[in-house]
């Protein structure tokens, strides 16, 4: 048992001769692998070596996964050996039925790549049937008058071997009356012939009883016998003659049943009884006699059942005729079954790939499939076609088989899965069709990168946010699946330092939300920008990158810083200077602050909190100008104190407040006393308060020691009468403490002056004495330590005393009072407006007090001049060389330094007893020490 690619002589053995090394990639098989077997071989057996006639090795068998198909599967292939085994019985007259030549079609499939092979496995007939005949006893009437040589047909027997394995010859049992001749039949075959070779006599042998033998030429040869019974009857010469030997009718395949095929006829010379002629069907096939039935008086013959060309092409049937004489003929009936086009087409899906990728090139085999029509010629062309708007096409491969393929660019993401709908139409007069639809799904492949929603994300978040809290969320998308489509997110980029980047910010990578890791501050980080990635896990894998900008909200979380006006070293107020004429919008000062918050958090407006005189000043809401409402009046006080509210622009809005003390005065000398005097209270009614009580007091204690002078003055004028020039014996002390309204809590130069009062009253000029011990020095009030201490009390020396030590007072230099741009530091030098034309140096006023103070202390120790250079107390290098001592009043002869022997005055108006006519030129000179 071998494959051969040819068929072999009908003598010899089928063998492979032209085994073929088949090419694994070879879209379609040149040739056919036959393999002849004979029928009724045992299962298990071995039919061929498939796997090596295809070229395949052992290996190959399991993995490229040979198989066969077939519609009834009678075979297999050994997974081991990749041989083609026997799996079903085979019976070649119940395959092929009566056909000569009988052979199965099988198709071998191998995948990696997908291809498929045909096969013919030619079944070869064996001697495993007898000669049969339809019945076990044949009876016959024969008349003694029957002439010698008469022939009478018998029934033939039926052997579905084929060729030599068939029927091929009848023996008769011996006897001396009959002999038998074996005929041909028109289409194949024989037929026994009973021939009469001695006269019957009746009268003698009424019965005889024969045996007739079939026999096949098979080794050994088979055979099959029936019983002749034959009984002799009265003559009846003429036996009934058929119109035709053959009868050929052809009849559509659609006819239905009850359809009429022909009428037979035969007619018998003679008369009578022996002249009446019955029908019937001689050795008919049960399959022909179901579908035919025969009318036995009429021998009309009709369907009984409906025709299919596809089963049954042709009918050959025997019919007899026979008269009541026992006399019989036999006439042939030939049916041609025409096909007609009642057969769709079937399609049957031989293989599909279970896998196709989407980067799957054009031309990949992704399935076979074959087509089948029962029907003949025209209507068994099948032709293929496709649905529409697929890429996928139909190549036609050989014997009703084609391979699906693609024919362009697949795309899972947009089409997942096709539905390929194939149809297979044949060519038939009235065209049919069928169709089959196959779900092709679409493999993913890592083709499509992340895409984030939106090009770049700008996040606001406000300052002071809780750690942890989510500020952003970035959102990628990638169409593909599974891992290909997982995305997760990091940030690869940022504008802040790569080493405190994760304390700033951080990303989840699963979900895309951005989370701050700290506190945020406005003032210190406005915005930075971030570069976030959304990677996929395929592999390779794909990302994208997307900027995030975040920005800081600001918060109102800083309040107003007043630059301007600042606080001394001691936190005490500086002070600013208003000349008395200044008309109602003059520029006093402005009030600079600034706010660390931005937006309306930072948007600043200035308020008058609090004024020593309502109305006196206004304030720029904007600028913070402080600008004069109003002129100053007879009963305004010298010193005002000003304190200003700053508010930002914020809900709930912060605050800082400034305080300016104000004093006005057309010089800075001027200035002085006042602000060493009382300071300004803020509260009016508590002003006046205070006024109403210092009232009383002073006007007790005058009352009393005028009471007390009149007593002594009394008490001297009546002891001594000399005396009364000089009735004032000492100097009556008047000493003004600062006092200080309780809310003010901020001063510029705070100090005390204590007067004293001479007993000649037509001199009443000031002098500052040197100190006495029972008049106590003034202290500081507003910054509480007796170490600030400026000036000492007026000792308490007799008038005579007073006369003869002290001189006059020199007035004060007319120079002092310089042109508005000649005087340093005040805010009142330059006229300004509500734009905001800040004037000079905010520091100016305080650097002139300093300097004033320093020289001062300079003085005290009788060896140094006033300034850095000689008439320039050290104001040339602040406001330049023009600005000299001539420009500043000679105060030494003013200042009592406590603690030495020295008074400052102007020695050369003592000398000369006339008044200095400028500040240059003043000296230090000596007092006189006094005794107490």
């Amino acid at each position: 048992m071998g494959g051969s690619c040819t068929q072999r002589r009908p003598a010899g053995r089928r063998q492979v001769l032209f085994p073929f090394l088949l090419l694994l990639f070879y879209p379609a098989l040149c040739e056919q692998i036959r393999y002849s077997i004979p029928e009724e071989l045992a299962k298990g057996s071995v039919v061929g070596h498939l796997a090596k006639d295809l070229g395949l090795s052992v290996l190959d068998v399991s993995a490229r996964k040979l198989r066969v198909s077939a519609e009834k599967l009678l075979f297999n292939v050994d997974a081991e050996s990749g041989d083609l085994l026997v799996k079903e019985r085979i019976d070649r007259e119940q395959i092929c039925k009566e056909r000569r030549r009988c052979e199965l079609q099988l198709e071998a499939v191998v995948e990696n790549p997908l291809n498929i092979f045909h096969i013919i496995v030619v079944v070869e007939d064996i001697n495993d049937h007898a000669p049969q005949f339809h019945k076990d006893e044949i009876s016959l009437e024969i008349s003694e008058s029957v002439s010698l040589g008469t022939g009478t047909i018998l029934e033939s027997a039926k052997d579905p071997d084929i060729s030599m394995n068939s029927l091929s010859k009848y023996q008769l049992s011996p006897n001396e009356y009959f002999s038998l001749v074996v005929k041909d039949n028109p289409e194949g075959g024989k037929y026994p012939e009973l021939v009469l070779k001695k006269i019957l006599d009746r009268e003698t042998q009424s019965a005889h009883h024969l045996v007739l033998t079939a026999l096949d030429s098979g080794d050994p040869p088979r055979s099959g016998t029936v019983q002749i019974r034959i009984l002799v009857v009265d003559a009846n010469d003429n036996p009934p003659v058929f119109s035709q030997d053959v009868y050929k009718v052809s009849l559509p395949e659609d006819v239905p049943p009850g359809t009429f095929v022909l009428r037979v006829s035969a007619t018998d010379q003679d008369e009578g009884v022996n002249a009446e002629i019955t029908y019937s069907f001689l050795g008919v096939a049960d399959t022909a006699r179901h579908v035919f039935s025969l009318d036995s008086a009429t021998g009309n013959i009709i369907t009984h059942q409906p025709l299919d060309y596809e089963d049954v092409e042709r009918y050959a049937m025997d019919l007899e005729a026979k008269d009541r004489g026992s006399l019989s003929t036999q006439c042939k009936v030939i049916i041609e079954v025409l096909d007609e086009n009642d057969n769709s087409p079937e399609i049957i899906i031989t293989s599909l790939s279970d896998q196709i990728l989407e980067d799957s090139r054009p031309g990949m085999v992704v399935g076979l499939f074959k087509t089948r029509d029962r029907d003949s010629k025209e209507n068994g062309e099948v032709t293929c076609n496709l649905s529409r708007d697929i890429p996928f096409k139909i190549h036609s491969s050989s014997n009703n088989y084609y391979k699906l393929v693609t024919d362009g660019a697949l795309d899972r993401e947009q089409t997942p899965e096709y539905n390929v709908t194939i149809t297979a139409t044949d060519r038939g007069k009235s065209p049919l069709s069928s169709s089959v639809t196959i779900t092709l799904r679409i493999t993913d492949v890592n083709d499509n990168a992340p895409v984030f929603n939106q090009a770049f994300y700008v996040a606001h978040v406000a300052e002071n946010n809780p750690p942890g809290a989510s500020i952003a969320q970035v959102s990628a998308s990638d169409p593909d699946l599974g891992p290909n489509g997982r995305v997760s997110y990091s940030i690869v980029a940022s504008d802040l330092e790569p080493s405190t980047l994760s304390s700033y910010v951080s990303v989840s990578a699963e979900s895309g939300v951005v989370f701050a890791q700290r506190a945020f501050d406005h003032e210190q980080l406005r915005a930075f920008e971030l570069t976030l990635q959304a990677r996929d896990h395929g592999s390779p894998a794909l990302s994208a990158n997307v900027s995030l900008r975040v920005l800081v909200g600001d918060r109102n979380d800083n309040a107003p810083r007043v630059l301007y006006p600042a606080l001394g070293p001691d936190g005490s107020a500086l002070f600013d200077t208003v000349p008395r004429a200044a008309q109602p919008g003059y520029l006093v000062t402005k009030v600079v602050a600034v706010d660390a918050d931005s937006g309306h958090n930072a948007w600043l407006s200035y308020h008058v909190l609090q004024a020593s005189e309502p109305g006196l000043f206004s304030v720029g809401l904007r600028t913070g100008e402080v600008r004069t409402a109003r002129a100053l009046g007879d009963r305004d006080a010298a010193r005002q104190r000003l304190l200003v509210a700053v508010r930002d622009g914020g809900q709930p809005p912060l605050s800082a407040t400034a305080t300016l003390l104000l004093v006005f005065a057309d010089s800075l000398q001027e200035a002085l006393p006042d602000l060493s005097d009382h300071p300004e209270p803020t509260d009016p009614q508590a002003e006046l308060q205070f006024y109403l009580v210092v009232a009383l007091a002073l006007i007790s204690v005058l009352f009393l020691l005028v009471v007390i002078l009149a007593i002594v003055l009394r008490l001297r004028c009546s002891s001594s009468p000399s005396a009364a020039g000089g009735c004032f014996g000492s100097v009556l002390c008047s000493k003004s403490g600062p006092e200080i309204p309780p809310n003010y809590s901020e001063g510029t130069l705070p100090y005390a002056n204590n007067l004293c009062v001479p007993g000649n009253q037509t001199n009443p000029e000031f002098n500052f004495l040197t100190s006495v011990e029972h008049c106590p020095a003034t202290q500081d009030i507003l910054n509480k330590d007796s170490s600030s201490v400026l000036l000492a009390s007026v000792s308490n020396l007799s008038v005579e005393a007073d006369k003869n030590t002290f001189k006059q007072q020199a007035p004060p230099n007319t120079d002092w009072r310089f042109s508005q741009a000649q005087r340093p530091g005040t805010s009142g030098s330059q006229n300004g407006d509500e734009t905001g034309t800040w004037p000079n140096n905010q520091f100016d006023t305080e650097m002139l007090q300093a300097m004033i103070l320093a020289s001062a202390s300079e003085a005290a120790d009788g060896s140094s001049t006033l300034g850095g250079g000689a008439g320039t107390m050290g104001l040339s290098a602040r406001y330049g060389p023009q600005f000299t001592l001539q420009h500043v009043p000679d105060y030494r002869q003013n200042v009592y330094i406590p603690g030495s022997n020295a008074t400052l005055t102007n020695a050369a108006g003592k000398r000369d007893g006339k008044a200095p006519a400028g500040g240059n030129g003043n000296k230090k000179k000596s007092g006189k020490k006094e005794k107490k």
